[in-house]
């Protein structure tokens, strides 16, 4: 038996290494565009550097700055008072607005941006009905949205479900002891959120809004439609219109230090304070049943936000669909779907795979540094799309030339550039953690027994894994597989960096007949992209409500 046990121990310490080993080496691969970047910095900055530099940087910065400013603020707004309501009031309405407000979430941002700039056109139907019924003609677009204002209302509205559903899940989880001892001490409700709800809740506001920013720095469609620079257009601007790899990288460089900025006053903001209930006697929140005219006001509010940031646009979609699908909608039309659902579901597929294996080595792993790995592995998805393209495409066209350079001269081309390796592998980077989060919620919830019985019972690391932990996690395998389908579907910066010439996704589609003034026709792509967003978002609506009373 000790000889066994023995041997148990020397097989388990084998396998840990070559788990550990596989885990650097995925390591070393998502680490490769800030890796890329930061090497690239040595190098001495051209012409265009200097140029952008003094005519342009501070208009890039600016911009860029106030479009964050003014989407964490509205996102603040609209996120933290819907969720607010929902939480703690009887309203008609209420339990439907739970998941509608979490709908523009499956609208991309550049999509809203697109639908807004028709509704409000001279041939958009706000200025059909003035025409029509009114008998009033305005010249020109009724509002002009085409500006940073414009791009911050877009983007506000269309981010603002993530402050919601986090906020909504911190309020779900706050005691009623609480309001009560705040009640009995003379505060109305209003002041309890203030100086009680809202303190408590901080973390989880803090965090809504800094996934919200990433999301800005991450949108290039939207900005650059509306003409609005930012770094993500300069970047683009340096890569494609000035050839000045160099400008590029050092832009991406000052994005990157603006993401890790946010990233680390999140952090520090978070510290090591408790914002929980320390008792363990808490109540479930009781929610308040205000008068009629209350009640109104809140479904008012709540429809408002509802139809604004989901509904109207949808229906702009939907119309543009019927009007333009006929000649929209054909045999060329149903290959851009199968490609586009084909590169996202070998995405997603190769994400949880490499996800499975990061997890795995850290749960057989006895070393403490193998958590540092994953968590750093998983970093991607805070790094702007336009950043990771350009950290790949460097080190890829350095090595396809190098390739070249082997062979005859015009024997061999360009192999990994122009393929879709690059571009699926800078999705792998990019959405490593939308993949790696549910099915690390799965392996927490089965525990470590279940492995624990199955090695003593003889069986390998590989085993355990295909026979017992896989089969359990099944579902947390398919949510991290349909979520990252879903992003991928949507991500615009990559692709249009990344993609094999005259290739076309449902995003790359929308946005080229969107800028060539063909923006009816870009809906039926869109709506295809909006109408598969949707799906995750149920998922996420039951996992919040299971914290429901």
């Amino acid at each position: 038996m000790n000889t066994r046990i023995l041997s148990l121990v020397k097989q388990s310490y084998y396998w840990w290494n070559r788990w550990a080993g596989a885990a650097v080496v995925i390591l070393l691969l998502v680490t490769i565009p800030v890796l890329t970047i930061l090497l690239q910095l040595f190098e001495p900055p051209g012409d265009s550097w200097y140029h952008l530099k003094e005519n342009l940087l501070l208009t890039l910065f600016s911009n860029t700055l106030l479009l964050l400013s003014g989407v964490s603020l509205f996102t603040f707004l609209l996120g933290v008072s819907t969720a607010w309501l929902v939480s703690n009031y009887n309203f008609p309405g209420r339990r439907y607005f739970e998941w509608l407000l979490i709908l523009p979430l499956g609208f991309p941002a550049y999509i809203m941006a697109y639908t807004y700039t028709g509704i409000f056109d001279y041939a958009g139907p706000i200025h059909s009905f003035f025409r029509n019924h009114l008998a009033i003609n305005i010249k020109g677009s009724l509002i002009d949205i085409m500006n940073l204002p414009g791009a911050v209302f877009i983007l506000s509205i269309t981010l603002f479900p993530y402050v919601f559903l986090i906020s909504r899940s911190s309020f779900l989880q706050q005691s009623k002891t609480l309001q009560e001892a705040s009640s009995l001490l003379g505060s109305h409700r209003w002041r309890t959120f203030i100086r009680i709800a809202l303190p408590m809740a901080r973390p989880a506001i803090v965090g809504g809004i800094a996934l919200a920013s990433m999301e800005v720095l991450n949108d290039y469609g939207t900005v650059k439609y509306f003409g609005v620079n930012t770094f993500t257009t300069g970047i683009f601007r340096a890569w494609f219109s000035m050839g000045d790899a160099t400008t590029a990288i050092y832009l991406s460089a000052i994005l990157m230090m603006v993401v890790f900025t946010i990233l680390y006053l999140e952090s520090l903001q978070r510290g090591n304070r408790q914002f929980g209930n320390a008792n363990a006697l808490t109540k479930p929140l009781v929610r308040v049943t205000p008068n009629v005219k209350k009640q109104f006001l809140y479904t008012t509010f709540c429809t408002i936000i509802f139809l604004v940031s989901f509904l109207i646009p949808l229906a702009q979609i939907v119309y543009w669909v019927i009007l333009t699908y006929e000649k929209v909608i054909n045999k060329d039309f149903f290959l851009l779907i199968y490609r586009s659902f084909s590169l996202a579901a070998g995405t997603g597929l190769a994400v949880v795979i490499l996800s499975v294996v990061l997890l795995y080595a850290l749960r057989l792993s006895p070393f403490k540094w193998m958590k540092n790995i994953t968590k750093i592995a998983t970093l991607g998805y805070a790094i702007p799309g336009a950043v990771i393209a350009v950290g790949i495409m460097i080190p890829i066209l350095g090595f396809d030339r190098w390739l070249a350079g082997q062979f005859s001269p015009g024997t061999l081309g360009l192999i990994l550039s122009g393929s879709l390796f690059g571009l699926i592998f800078a999705y792998i980077v990019r959405f490593m953690a939308v993949g790696y989060n549910p099915i690390d919620a799965g392996f927490q919830k089965i525990g470590l027994h279940v492995n624990e019985a199955s090695r003593l019972l003889g069986s390998g690391p590989t085993r355990t894994l295909w026979r017992v932990d896989l089969p359990l996690i099944k579902p947390s395998l398919f949510s991290g597989i349909l979520l990252v389908f879903v992003d991928v579907l949507k991500e615009l910066p990559l692709t249009l960096i990344l993609r094999p010439f005259n290739y076309h996704t449902l995003a790359t589609k929308a946005f080229d007949m969107a800028t060539n003034e063909m923006i009816a026709e870009s809906a039926n792509a869109a709506l295809i992209i909006i109408l598969t967003g949707i799906i995750p978002i149920i998922f996420l609506n039951r996992m919040i409500r299971r914290r429901d009373v």
